[in-house]
């Protein structure tokens, strides 16, 4: 890095014009340059053209665990989305600065559950139960509060590969959960290990309890927040009917953020990292049709050539907000680290940070 500090780079004067093969030359430029000072993580969301830069790529706790575990890396930039950074912040050493290329960049599901309304369906149910009424578990794709608030109150996070052994820990707790921001990987979850429709609801903070009587809030095990990803709600039974009557030997892989009602008419549910794997082991000539984000789709495609590998919906939909980080973005803040400069930072403040972290420590060590 250069001596002293350098007037901060513009970012829509100087790159947003750049050619592409400009754009290219100045970014692998940069990351040599700036050497073992920066990590970039790319989530497998993210397009193609900002991954071929990325040090590591995986699923969003997975690259905040990496960043940290790397302690020598001063600059760790996560080429993902505003939680994902924060959770990364959450994780890391104290010397390390995480960086978001694009603050924009953003999660719908997550902004689907504020902290503040958390807290009055807390208060709500602290009323009818008593106190400290349910387990609060927050799947790992939310806001650092709500990660605070889990810690605070005794619940926990997850994510969509260890949320049943997380939903178990919950309900041993306190025989209840409040699970949030993602009704479908909660409502799959807890299909999957047994419970019926008679003890799931859904709870709509703009509603008196939830639009729920107090019977059924009396009688539910797992209380559900009304939240949902933009990218897996778009797939619909009728696309994996289509895909069976099309190819008679596909198989269905979906997402558990998906509907219930994919999930159940899938051949197989797990995670990204799950999807990835059982693809790629699959047999040569194997067909798949698959139900989550189009960029990871299209990226297999690419890697598994001896498949056939089809976008379970017939709409192109991939995560609109990742998209926001491309390569001006990652360009102007890598050269502006060459330069003394750090920009979009990710500071995840105290007591919120090491509250956020308790509700993590659970996760890691019940799961």
């Amino acid at each position: 890095m250069t001596q002293g500090v350098l007037p901060r780079r513009d970012l829509n004067t100087e790159y947003t014009h750049l050619p592409p093969e400009e754009m290219a030359q100045r970014l692998s430029q940069a990351k040599h340059r700036l050497g073992n000072q920066v990590l970039i993580l790319g989530h497998h969301y993210q397009r193609d053209e900002v991954i071929r830069y990325s040090d590591v790529r995986g699923d969003s706790l997975k690259l905040a665990r990496i960043g940290a575990e790397q302690k020598e890396t001063e600059y760790i930039v996560f080429c993902g989305v505003h939680f994902m950074a924060e959770t990364a912040d959450i994780l890391s050493q104290s010397h390390q600065k995480v960086i978001l290329p694009d603050l924009s960049a953003g999660c719908s599901m997550a902004d689907m559950a504020d902290v503040m309304r958390v807290q009055v369906a807390w208060e709500d149910l602290s009323d009818l139960l008593g106190p400290s009424p349910v387990t609060p578990i927050t799947y790992i794709n939310s806001s650092a509060d709500l990660k605070a608030f889990c810690g605070q109150e005794g619940g926990i996070v997850c994510t969509s590969s260890n949320s049943e052994k997380v939903l178990q820990w919950g309900l041993n707790q306190r025989g209840k959960v409040l699970f949030f921001p993602d009704q479908h990987l909660g409502r799959n979850t807890a299909k999957k290990i047994g419970f019926k429709d008679e003890e799931i609801i859904l709870w709509n903070p703009d509603e008196d309890l939830g639009g729920n009587s107090e019977d059924a809030i009396l009688k539910a095990k797992i209380i559900l927040w009304y939240g949902f990803c933009s990218v897996h709600q778009v797939f619909l039974p009728q696309h994996v009917l289509q895909f069976r009557e099309k190819y008679p030997n596909i198989k269905i892989i979906s997402h558990p953020e998906c509907r219930q009602e994919v999930v159940d008419l899938s051949d197989l549910s797990g995670s990204t990292e799950v999807i990835i794997q059982t693809v790629q082991k699959a047999p040569s000539g194997s067909k798949w049709a698959i139900g989550t984000e189009l960029n990871l789709v299209n990226r297999l495609k690419e890697e598994c050539p001896d498949k056939e590998i089809f976008f379970l919906s017939p709409t192109v939909c991939m995560c609109s907000t990742m998209y926001r980080i491309d390569p001006p973005h990652l360009l102007w803040a890598l050269e502006n680290l060459l330069e003394g400069q750090v920009v979009n930072q990710i500071r995840v403040p105290e007591p919120t940070k090491s509250f956020a972290k308790k509700a993590l420590d659970r996760m890691l060590l019940n799961s």
